[in-house]
């Protein structure tokens, strides 16, 4: 590889450098997982984060942004995962720069620094450069040819302005409707060397051209009838590939070769052995020991569903990369400390996390390699062996083997699917698909943060006054019914009501939405639920009890007071145990999401473990002892910057705003829109009723507050003294009676499991005359009343040793349900095996069953049957005797 000119730490800091220069502000980059967005898995652009200012709902303290994007395209519509590794740029985890402009600068100034970076800064040469326009816009194409001087030639226009319009590679619509426009793409030409023709040609999908920027020029806003209609503040979207300059700065072809991935190379290299640098599985461990570093960084942890899953995936991917190259034991979290020696200057939260992210990534390699080696086995023996009745390799790994190799040992489907695609085997997928459907549980909810962004409303935004009182005068500005504006609710209808005031909280951050009244003479509404329409228009909806409500009327706006209440008790609270639950088990612990409604705080936390009795002892007097300190809670709101100093707490993966509320409840700090109450007396005891793990890595609490943590003492109390009076004992020495009464049972557990021995021996003794020889092979297949598995076992052994070559199948009934035991004696494996004869028996009786050739369990449903399915084992043996 030639020396490179620039390093990517070198060239990330030049870009935010240069555009700090231009007057940007310099964001940092947003998890990888997006705010209150689930209309995407991951973060894949660098807009993400800046979604909601394009859609109108937020706003911003500054008009220029710029930025260094941590992407993931590895799940959902944006998916790179089977590519990564077999070409020079396909990753799942990239770096996107960008830089944005919200209703400031437009296309001139976009375009004109574009060229000054890339040409004077990074000193590209312009010869090698190309750029296209889209083919009606006439505004850009004149800025690259006659106020940049980029030769005509070398500016192409693409798109088709016939019959396809604005459905082209160079028309950007963030959606069928709304905000969209034009793109300019900027290529570098790689040299004749390298087969491909420029873009808008027919070989343009060569790698001799490659797009380095594409800058979006958002001024239109599509209608449903396909027409534009121009944005009255025109915005700038755009994002370069880090990698991909990287590569053309340094001098090489691949993204792979850039100093960045040559260090992890070299590292995955160490790990497994391999010698070899140009392996494409050293460039798949590489690549996938960024993105699963910063997934568990932001969150993320390997699991069975949604992102956790895709989480899996990468980590087993890189594993099974791993063992293909030889290595049997745990490597790839070995990889962390190189990815922040690498990143950890750019990305800090990184570095604070490393141990964290070593640690989930080693205990999910732990627990694949358990199963790896037998999947590789059953994998291999089907790519390897014969087709059916073919006597030819197989070409086609049936759907069920790939469903069983994911349910059984862990491999996802394209991890399958990656193996058969380095033999040139192709995997069923509707089997697989099939069999998945088969055993797939019931649909899981999740709980999203919503916004009326459906409802089209274009007035003002109004004024909330929850914070100070919660009751006011308002006008009722819009109605909705069905989604649709109206002009009046009448008598039983449902619908939303916008007013030009309101004290009702809207669902934010985790608290419910108030509920209450809208009243005015002869006019009742009651509302059910509050939400944000946009971010400072809160959207009441309800029902039209009494009367009919119009636009324009003035209404009293009235909240549950005592559901507002309860639901401050319990947000005050769950700062106040995010506070302890970081000063008992550690820093590590961010939140994962909460729920706050007038009954309880629900709150997902990052911890890898249970926690103990005596945690949550802890955390609890920790919280009770502020309540009981009855310090005076503060709001201040201050700009971003300030509240930073503050030192108070930020949840990672929130959106701000360009103004903040800092909130000091106890010793606690952290930014909160929420309603909270006024000291911290008011929340009265605070519970923890339940703790337990919700995903891998993932703690979910659940505690209440007030009147509702008297309520579950006092109902836990009644508990006590009801088993205490059952029992006969004092509630004081309720506990050691407990543990007398266990004993006693054990006891009589034993003794009853020895009378059923004694039983079943007797029985056995009884039964050795019925033996009937066949073939060479004592053959005894009967019932023993009141027998478990352990009896039915411990029979089999003493009836082996009395019978010696013998096939022996005991049963025993319990109420609808068969239990079935198979003995075969060595001698006589060699021709029964006891897992078939179990089988045999069991499908007879409604069930199935293996096990070992000497031994095996099955059970039935269909007692009924028993002694015919006991008949017929005397002809089964002498079929294969």
């Amino acid at each position: 590889m030639s020396t490179p000119t620039s390093s990517v730490a070198d060239i990330r800091k030049t870009f935010l450098d240069f555009f700090a220069s231009k007057g940007h502000t310099v964001v940092p980059s947003s998890p990888l997982v997006p705010g209150n967005d689930p209309t995407l898995m991951f973060t894949n652009s660098g807009m993400v984060q800046f979604k909601d200012v394009f859609l109108g709902t937020d706003k911003r303290p500054y008009v220029r942004a710029a930025s260094v994007q941590a992407c993931l395209r590895a799940g959902g519509k944006h998916n790179d995962l089977e590519n990564v590794g077999y070409t020079a740029r396909h990753h799942t985890f990239f770096e996107m720069l960008g830089n944005w402009s919200f209703g400031d600068y437009f296309k001139r100034d976009a375009l004109k620094w574009a060229w000054e970076l890339l040409t004077q800064v990074y000193k590209l040469p312009a010869d090698k450069l190309w750029a296209t326009v889209y083919i009606d816009d006439d505004e850009a194409y004149d800025i690259w040819t006659k106020e940049i001087g980029v030769p005509a030639e070398r500016v192409v226009r693409i798109g088709d302005n016939k019959g396809a319009k604005y459905q082209s590679d160079n028309f950007w619509m963030m959606a069928d409707t709304g905000p969209c426009g034009p793109c300019s793409e900027i290529f570098y030409d790689h040299g004749p060397g390298i087969a491909g023709g420029p873009p808008g040609s027919p070989d343009a999908d060569g790698d001799r051209y490659i797009e380095i920027w594409n800058n979006v020029f958002m001024q239109f806003d599509m209608q449903e009838d396909g027409s534009v209609r121009p944005l009255p503040a025109p915005c700038v979207d755009t994002g370069m590939g880090l990698e991909r300059l990287a590569a053309i700065l340094q001098h090489v072809h691949s993204n792979y070769e850039i100093d960045l991935f040559a260090d992890l190379i070299k590292a995955a290299s160490r790990a497994t052995g391999e010698q070899d640098l140009g392996n494409k599985s050293l460039r798949v461990i590489a690549d996938h020991i960024r993105a699963t570093s910063f997934l568990v960084s932001d969150g993320v942890i390997p699991g069975n569903e949604g992102r956790g899953y895709v989480q899996r995936r990468i980590v087993r991917r890189a594993i099974r990369h791993g063992y293909k190259l030889g290595k049997k034991t745990p490597f790839f979290h070995k990889l962390v400390a190189d990815v922040v020696r690498l990143m950890g200057d750019a990305y800090p939260r990184l570095r604070a996390d490393e141990k964290r992210i070593t640690d989930v990534l080693k205990a999910e390699e732990e627990r694949f390699f358990e199963t790896l080696a037998n999947g590789m086995e059953i994998l291999d023996a089907a790519l390897a062996g014969p087709s059916t009745g073919s006597g030819q390799a197989a070409t086609v790994l049936p759907g069920e083997i790939a469903f069983k190799l994911h349910d059984t040992y862990g491999f996802p489907l394209d991890l399958t699917q990656d193996v058969c695609r380095e033999r040139d085997v192709t995997v069923d997928e509707a089997g697989f698909n099939a069999a998945m459907e088969k055993q797939k549980a019931a649909g899981r909810a999740a709980g999203k943060f919503r916004m009326d962004r459906a409802l089209e409303y274009t007035g003002a935004g109004h004024k909330f006054t929850g914070y100070e009182q919660l009751q006011e005068t308002a006008r009722v500005v819009a109605l909705y019914k069905d989604g649709t504006p109206v002009q009046q609710l009448a008598q039983g209808d449902d619908g939303v009501v916008v007013l030009d005031t309101t004290p009702f909280y809207a669902e934010s951050g985790g608290q419910v939405g108030d509920c209450g009244v809208l009243e005015a003479e002869g006019v009742e509404f009651g509302v059910g639920d509050t939400q944000k329409i946009k971010a400072d228009v809160f959207g009441h909806h309800g029902n039209q009890a009494q009367g009919t409500l119009k636009v324009g009327d003035t209404v009293t706006a009235k909240v549950d007071v005592e559901r507002r209440r309860a639901t401050m008790r319990n947000h005050s609270v769950t700062h106040l145990m995010h506070k302890a639950l970081r000063e008992v088990l550690g820093t590590h612990v961010q939140q994962k999401g909460s729920l706050v409604d007038p009954d309880k705080t629900r709150f997902d936390f990052t911890h890898n473990q249970p926690v103990s009795d005596e945690e949550i002892h802890e955390i609890e007097r920790r919280v009770n002892e502020e309540i009981l300190a009855n310090a005076a809670t503060q709001a201040r709101v201050m700009d971003i910057d300030s509240a930073q100093k503050t030192g108070a707490v930020m949840l990672f993966g929130e959106k701000y705003g360009e103004e903040v509320r800092v909130l000091d409840i106890g010793s606690s700090r952290e930014l909160c829109g929420g309603t909270h109450v006024g000291r911290t007396g008011d929340i009265g005891l605070f519970k923890i009723v339940s703790e337990g793990g919700v995903a891998a890595g993932i703690r979910r609490i659940e505690a209440v507050t007030g009147a509702n943590a008297l309520h579950y003492l006092q109902d836990l109390e009644s508990t006590v003294k009801s088993v205490a009076a059952t029992l006969k004992t004092p509630a004081g020495e309720l506990q050691g009676r407990i543990g007398q009464v266990l004993e006693q049972v054990r006891s009589l557990e034993k003794e009853v499991a020895q009378l059923k021995g004694k039983l079943a021996s007797s029985q056995g003794d009884e039964l050795m005359a019925q033996a009937v020889e066949v073939k060479g092979i004592k053959v005894l297949a009967a019932r023993l009343e009141g027998a478990d598995a352990k009896t039915l076992r411990d029979t089999m052994d003493k009836l082996k040793d009395k019978l010696k070559t013998a096939a022996i199948v005991l049963a025993a009934v319990d109420g609808n349900k068969v239990q079935i035991a198979a003995g075969v004696t060595a001698d006589a494996m060699g021709k029964v095996k006891a897992g078939e004869l179990v089988n045999f028996v069991a499908q007879q009786v409604g069930g199935k069953g293996g096990g070992k050739p000497d031994l095996a369990m099955a059970g039935g449903t269909e007692p009924a049957k028993l002694a015919a399915a006991l008949q017929s084992v005397q002809a089964w043996v002498a079929e294969r005797a």
